[in-house]
């Protein structure tokens, strides 16, 4: 495969060997179970923020969660992900604590960052996830030099950078697909598409809207996947993985996926009609995709529902938790501040 020049297959990721886009019954399981609880979870943060219980900014991932569930499937210990500030879904996929992201969010003792946070800075050092950024596309570089890193070791390691079409247009981004493809660095830079970056369509603030050729310029090869379909993320995140695994250099995955809420909590997301969201979530909607395939497979829906329960009573812990946990001691106010 010449660099910049994937196969025909690969290019729309769902067409790439049928074989490989068919889950087991426990992948599906484990698929089911690992975006329900994003879903449920952000579902659940919005519930707060509406009673004021999270302040400040909340951008929920609810209908992208196909996208960090699939990659999620292929990682391996040791790599690493960083992202923008739609981060709760990822934070979840790398196993983070419910009880822990949900505390950061109300600003309590417990959470990820110890309530100084809030919803765009957490990390995990344990879970090798890096944030969590508020600046747009300040997290493509970052991510860059983790693949600098795992290089300079030669651990065998890969990061994962995400990103979203809005900052897909940032200058930092090619900058880091530059240097990554000179040095042939093992990164994954996921473009998450859901069309309207902070409110406008791609359409009008993007040239070249199909983001997969972004790297062209730079000899990158890049695929454009259905982001709705867990099986195609899983598949493409293979292709990708190898790549980079393989000392070939960076990767580009364009995942065209749809977020169901503004672009956060404050939006109301006027520039797009009702009718267009309730078309997607009727025909694409990640979580009833690998419902339905399991129902057709003659799965009990009663297991389906146990596992939606047991997920809403994991949530329901959470957000118990993060409302009765203190808040940070006033002396913990420049603690881990520069000064």
């Amino acid at each position: 495969m010449p660099p910049g020049k994937p196969s025909a297959a690969a290019t729309k990721g769902t067409s790439a060997g049928a074989a490989k886009l068919e889950f087991t019954k426990e992948q599906e399981l484990v698929a089911l179970r690992d975006m329900l609880l994003i879903r449920r979870f952000e579902e659940k943060a919005g519930q707060l923020y509406g009673m004021g219980a999270i302040g400040g900014f909340c951008h929920l991932y609810i209908g992208q969660e196909a996208v960090v569930t699939g990659i999620q499937m292929v990682l391996k210990q040791g790599d690493q992900i960083i992202t923008g500030y739609r981060d709760h879904g990822h934070m979840l996929a790398t196993g983070m604590d419910p009880k822990g992201v949900m505390a950061e969010l109300t600003g309590r003792r417990h959470g990820y960052s110890k309530g100084k946070g809030g919803s765009m800075h957490m990390f995990s050092k344990e879970k090798h996830f890096y944030g969590g950024h508020g600046i747009v596309g300040a997290q493509v570089p970052l991510g860059t030099g983790l693949a600098f890193a795992n290089r300079y070791r030669n651990n065998g390691n890969i990061s994962v950078a995400y990103f979203g079409d809005g900052a897909a247009n940032q200058g930092q981004v090619y900058e880091s697909f530059n240097m990554a493809e000179l040095w042939k660095l093992p990164i994954i830079y996921v473009i998450e598409n859901n069309r309207y970056a902070m409110g406008t369509s791609v359409t009008r603030s993007s040239a070249q809207t199909d983001f997969s050729k972004r790297g062209i310029a730079f000899n990158i090869p890049g695929e454009q996947v259905d982001g709705m379909d867990v099986r195609a993320v899983k598949a493409a995140a293979e292709r990708a993985a190898a790549w980079c695994r393989d000392g070939k250099g960076p990767y580009i995955l364009e995942m065209q996926t749809y977020r169901y809420r503004g672009h956060s909590m404050s939006d109301p997301a006027k520039y797009r009609t009702r009718e267009e969201v309730e078309k997607v979530r009727h025909d694409q909607d990640p979580i009833e995709q690998v419902r339905k395939r399991l129902l057709d497979a003659k799965v009990d829906e009663a297991e389906l529902k146990k596992i939606d329960a047991e997920v809403r009573e994991i949530v329901n812990e959470a957000a118990d938790f993060a409302q009765h946990d203190p808040e940070p001691d006033v002396s913990e106010l420049y603690t881990d501040i520069y000064r």
